[in-house]
C-alpha cells in the first residue's frame, strides 16, 4: 500500500543480472504486503543484462518501487547497505533477488519488530530455511561452512546465509561495514548488545537465471571473513553506561 505517510518497513532487494526475476519479485511483495505501509528498494548491483530497465519499468506501474543503481558491482553486503541508507522505514526485511525467498515471508519475519510489545533489545529477526531446494552439493557445502562458522563464532544461528531478514535499521548502520557482513549478521548484533531471534522460513528453486559464485568462491571468501569477524568480536568491549542524575 502507497501512501504518504511512513512507510512500516523497506524491503531491500539486492539484484545482479537477474532481469527474469523482477516481475515475480514485485507481484509476490505486492501480494504478500498488501494491507501495510511499505517501499520495496530494489538494488541493481552493476548488472550487465536487462535487470535495471525492468526494475525503472516497474517502479513507473509500482509507486511503492524504488530502485537504486550500482554503475560496478559492488557485492551483496554493498547493495543491501546502499538500500537501508536510502530506505525511509525504521524496519528493514531483506531478500535475496533470485527468486528463492518467498515474498510471503515478510509479514511474519517484520511482526515481532512492528509489535507495540516488541522488547527495545530486539535488534534482528534472521530466517532460516526449513526445506532447503538447492543442488546437493551446494547444501553440503553450506552445511559444512555454517558448522565451521557457529563453532568458532558461537552465534547460535542454524543458517545464517538466509537472504530473508528483518532489522532495525538504526541498529544495522552501527554496525561495521564491510565485504560480505551480510553472512554474519546474527553475530555481529549480538556483539553489539542486540538480541537475535530465528524464524524458520521457506526456500523454492530459482525461478530463473544461475548464481553469480560457485562453491569454491565461496569457501576461500568465507575462510577470510569468518577470521576476520571472529576478530572483530573478540576486539569489541562493550561497556554498560551509568547515567549520574545531577545534585538538587
Amino acid at each position: 500500500m502507497q501512501s504518504t505517510a511512513q512507510p512500516q518497513f523497506s524491503i531491500v532487494v539486492p539484484m545482479k543480472n537477474e532481469a527474469e526475476n523482477v516481475a515475480l519479485l514485485v507481484a509476490e511483495i505486492a501480494t504478500a504486503c498488501e494491507g501495510y505501509h511499505f517501499e520495496a528498494i530494489f538494488v541493481d548491483d552493476g548488472s550487465s543484462d536487462q535487470t535495471l530497465s525492468r526494475l525503472q519499468d516497474a517502479s513507473r506501474m509500482m509507486p511503492w518501487v524504488r530502485v537504486l543503481h550500482h554503475t560496478a558491482s559492488g557485492g551483496q553486503s554493498a547493495a543491501i547497505h546502499s538500500g537501508v541508507i536510502a530506505a525511509r522505514a525504521p524496519v528493514i526485511c531483506t531478500l535475496d533477488g533470485d527468486g528463492q525467498n518467498p515474498p510471503a515471508e515478510i509479514p511474519r519475519l517484520a511482526a515481532p519488530l512492528l509489535s507495540e510489545n516488541t522488547s527495545p533489545s530486539l535488534g534482528l529477526v534472521a530466517g532460516q530455511r526449513v526445506r532447503r531446494r538447492d543442488t546437493f552439493s551446494k547444501r553440503m557445502a553450506s552445511t559444512t561452512a555454517n558448522a565451521i562458522r557457529r563453532s568458532l563464532l558461537k552465534d547460535g544461528t542454524r543458517d545464517t546465509g538466509c537472504g530473508l531478514k528483518a532489522f532495525r535499521r538504526d541498529a544495522f548502520l552501527g554496525l561495521p561495514f564491510f565485504n560480505h557482513m551480510h553472512r554474519y549478521l546474527p553475530a555481529l548484533f549480538a556483539a553489539h548488545g542486540w538480541e537475535v531471534t530465528h524464524v524458520g522460513v521457506e526456500h523454492r528453486q530459482r525461478h530463473a537465471g544461475s548464481s553469480n559464485y560457485n562453491n569454491l568462491q565461496r569457501g576461500l571468501v568465507g575462510m577470510h571473513d569468518l577470521i576476520g569477524v571472529a576478530w572483530l568480536i573478540r576486539r569489541r568491549k562493550r561497556v554498560k553506561p551509568q547515567e549520574i542524575g545531577t545534585s538538587p
